[in-house]
């Protein structure tokens, strides 16, 4: 049976044993990666977050006209759940909700819940688990009658390979009832210095995120990364349109990683490709939407840091 750790290994094996040396992103996210990226959010170079936000409580009274009176609010990824709060606060006022927060990260969760507490008229019932595995809980024992909302908030779609997203889309759109609502933020393109900023802040916050992924892999597979022999890189690629993230060497060293039975040598110069963030045009995700299962109903675009909401609903069969 496979384990968070045991993916880990698999993933550090098949990723790392040769060039180009990849990882998933979300190895990031254990309680230290949760809360550097929690600092992140609010850093002046990242403006991501804070559009996501007025997106939501510009736009929250729209979403609330178009569900039932008995709702779950199922949340992918929902790391504290801050941006989350006044919607659920909208939500809430003359129905039964449930809003279940999906995130790999128990200390995210225990955030979560810090963060939610004293909210009134919400049930709370967070999941530790991946998206898929949590969606599948976070459904089960559905009422008659009762809506589904599924948050995918910030821009995490941009983290798959773009045929690996819509690949993910349908299988969302396949554990959803026809009907069920889907909110899907998505980053757009913008000016690439103001990219490169984004993830290459002044502070050096994305780099202490970037390279806690090494800390983690020497505390939990054992390997024997110096964290001092890496520079944290963003590169924009403009031909992909994706923000990529990469650990540089800064000198040759022999890597071991002893749970995975991997010994390589990275050369000065060669990376670890940490992480894709890929930014979209303004509606393309709604041809996204028709090809996944999804009727589109709205996007809305935030003008500050270009950024959307995309409100789809499940279709019929």
């Amino acid at each position: 049976m496979a384990t968070p750790l045991t993916d880990f290994i698999h993933d550090a094996r098949e990723g790392l044993a040769r060039p180009p040396r990849r990882l998933p992103a979300r190895y990031f996210y254990d309680a230290l990666g949760s809360a550097l990226f929690e600092a992140i959010t609010v850093l002046p170079e990242y403006g991501l977050t804070r559009a996501d936000a007025r997106l939501i409580r510009a736009h929250a009274a729209a979403l609330a006209r178009r569900l039932p009176r008995r709702v779950r609010v199922i949340e992918l990824g929902s790391g504290s759940a801050v941006k989350t709060r006044p919607l659920l606060e909208r939500l809430a006022r003359g129905r039964a909700l449930a809003y279940c927060p999906i995130d790999i990260s128990r200390a995210a969760l225990e955030r979560c819940a810090f963060e939610l507490r004293g909210l009134a008229g919400v049930a709370l019932r967070p999941i530790a688990a991946g998206y898929e595995a949590g969606l599948g809980r976070a459904l089960a024992g559905r009422r008659r009658g009762e809506g589904a909302l599924l948050l995918f908030l910030g821009s995490s779609i941009g983290n798959f390979e773009p045929e690996a997203a819509r690949a993910f889309l349908r299988r969302l759109r396949q554990r959803l009832d026809a009907g069920d609502l889907f909110l899907l933020g998505a980053d757009l393109v913008k000016d690439r210095a103001r990219l490169r900023r984004a993830y290459d802040d002044a502070a050096g916050v994305t780099a202490a995120f970037n390279k806690n992924l090494l800390a983690r892999m020497n505390r939990e597979l054992g390997a024997n990364f110096e964290l001092s022999g890496f520079a944290h890189e963003a590169r924009w690629n403009e031909t992909a349109r994706r923000i990529e993230m990469h650990l540089r060497a800064l000198r040759r060293q022999r890597i071991r990683i002893p749970a995975a039975g991997l010994a390589f040598t990275l050369r000065p110069g060669e990376t670890l490709w940490t992480e894709s963030c890929y930014k979209y045009r303004p509606g393309e995700l709604r041809a996204w939407a028709r090809q996944t299962g999804f009727k589109p109903l709205a996007e809305w675009r935030d003008r500050a840091w270009p950024f959307t909401e995309n409100l789809w609903q499940a279709a019929e069969a």
